[in-house]
């Protein structure tokens, strides 16, 4: 009997479609309530260290180069206070194969899909995991489709998420370009289920333990160079699997005491799926529209539990403006000659702005750098965001409006990253997390303790304001 395609029963049907399509009995670690077997999840659902290292090398992915900014750090020194001003780092990740990190996550996930048995791989990203998904998919000799978010009802595409397409295509992968909103979950599970082909989701275990390679590395090449780990990591923070990879294999490395530090685009009073607003921002990654609601509500992706975790191994979490982030990206050409995408330089300028807090002994590192192209250029950018009525001014970038205005530095003085409370980043998770539950077990504290990086206490008293235990 034929399927119905309507979106109801889709959608009924996505938990089935998910699980055929991953190839992943997600209910095996399931309590029954509130928890699930995270390490387990990620012990038995994907390779060991060794494994992945073996087969991203295989592909020339992993052992991408350690630069020290020293032009950047020189100006961070002359505007922190005496005796601050720490030495800024990024690990070169644009030399990879599609030209970002993600290369990693795509390694492991197409490797997997093809010893499984399947003919292709899809994944429903506008990012640069499209692109390096392609481009392992021509390497294992699979055929590839990506979904992207792209147009808004007016058929008005942003320049970075077009010249993705174009990236994906030159590998080879069939692009199928949707408006904004939620078709693109429906036509994502509707491919699914049509073609057999496996979902190279960025939140399996797969694609968050390819990038624990990164955080090894990390770990392993500071050794070598400076005889000691960064003092601190920053990573561009969205659906969360950056953070938790490379924070993960810090540890795996041994590495404890690293301050692990998400950065996210300030994209406030911008909805992601509003048509109208779609277009409003200038950055398709690595903003505030994805970094939150994936940090407070994980399983909002394309599987039924997510591997990206960012709580569980954030330590503090900053935002930076789009100005702020256009004026690091000309700065990073100009005075240090390296020129990288918009997504990188994200983290780049909040270690701009968190280098002068620190000491000029210490180290902080941007653990990513992504590739550049027509699209991602701030010309481009700046240009299309005129074209949709937003002013483009020089002056404090603290005035900026998103979705009204961008405001680039009138000096590098002003670029300031901004806290975000992590303590209401996780009362959020843990209201989110106990909706629809009437008594929270003792396991379930504990549970949530793990995920939010806090302390039974925190739970418990959290739960307490919440009118819960």
């Amino acid at each position: 009997m034929k399927k119905s395609m309507n979106y109801k029963d889709v959608m009924n049907r996505k938990n089935e479609i998910m699980k055929s399509a991953v190839g992943i009995d997600y209910d095996k670690f399931e309590s029954g309530s509130i928890a699930f077997d995270y390490e387990e999840m990620m012990k038995e659902s994907s390779y060991s260290l060794e494994e992945m290292i073996n087969i991203q090398s295989e592909y020339s992915i992993g052992n991408t180069p350690i630069i020290e900014l020293k032009n950047l750090t020189k100006i961070a020194r002359k505007l922190a206070p005496e005796g601050k001003g720490a030495r800024i780092f990024i690990k070169d990740e644009a030399i990879s194969p599609s030209g970002s990190f993600k290369a990693r996550r795509a390694a492991i996930s197409v490797y997997h899909a093809k010893k499984l048995g399947y003919k292709g791989v899809i994944a429903a990203t506008s990012g640069n995991y499209g692109a390096a998904v392609a481009s392992q998919a021509a390497m294992h000799g699979l055929k590839c489709i990506i979904v992207q978010e792209c147009y808004d009802s007016n058929q008005k595409g942003q320049p970075e998420i077009i010249e993705k397409a174009r990236k994906c295509e030159a590998y080879g992968a069939e692009v199928i370009q949707l408006t904004v909103g939620p078709e693109l979950f429906y036509e994502f599970l509707k491919l699914l289920e049509s073609t057999e082909f496996f979902n190279a989701s960025l939140y399996t275990p797969f694609g968050i333990a390819g990038v624990e390679t990164l955080g090894y590395e990390i770990a392993k090449q500071f050794l070598e160079k400076e005889g000691r780990a960064p003092d601190v990591v920053v990573c561009t923070n969205a659906g969360g699997g950056n953070l938790t990879g490379t924070a993960r294999g810090l540890i795996k490395s041994g590495v404890t005491n690293t301050q692990v530090v998400g950065a996210s685009v300030n994209l406030k009073g911008l909805h992601m799926a509003s048509d109208t607003q779609f277009n409003k921002k200038s950055f398709t990654t690595g903003h505030t529209g994805f970094g939150i609601p994936f940090a407070t509500l994980p399983d909002r992706s394309d599987v039924p539990r997510s591997a990206g975790r960012a709580l569980r191994y954030m330590d503090r979490y900053v935002t930076v403006n789009q100005g702020e982030v256009f004026y690091i990206t000309e700065a990073l050409a100009q005075i240090e000659g390296l020129e990288r995408g918009p997504a990188g330089n994200t983290s780049l300028t909040a270690a701009f702005s968190l280098a002068r807090e620190m000491y000029e002994n210490q180290i902080i590192l941007v653990q990513e750098t992504e590739y550049t192209g027509a699209g991602k250029h701030l010309q481009p950018q700046l240009s299309f965001a005129k074209d949709m009525g937003i002013d483009i001014i020089v002056g404090d970038p603290r005035e900026e409006i998103c979705g009204q205005n961008i405001i680039l530095p009138k000096h590098p003085g002003l670029i300031q990253a901004v806290d975000l409370d992590m303590n209401k980043l996780k009362k959020s998770y843990i209201k989110n997390a106990i909706i629809g539950i009437d008594e929270i077990s003792i396991s379930n504290i504990s549970f949530l303790a793990e995920e939010t990086k806090s302390t039974v206490e925190f739970i418990e008293k959290t739960l307490v304001e919440l009118k819960l235990n």
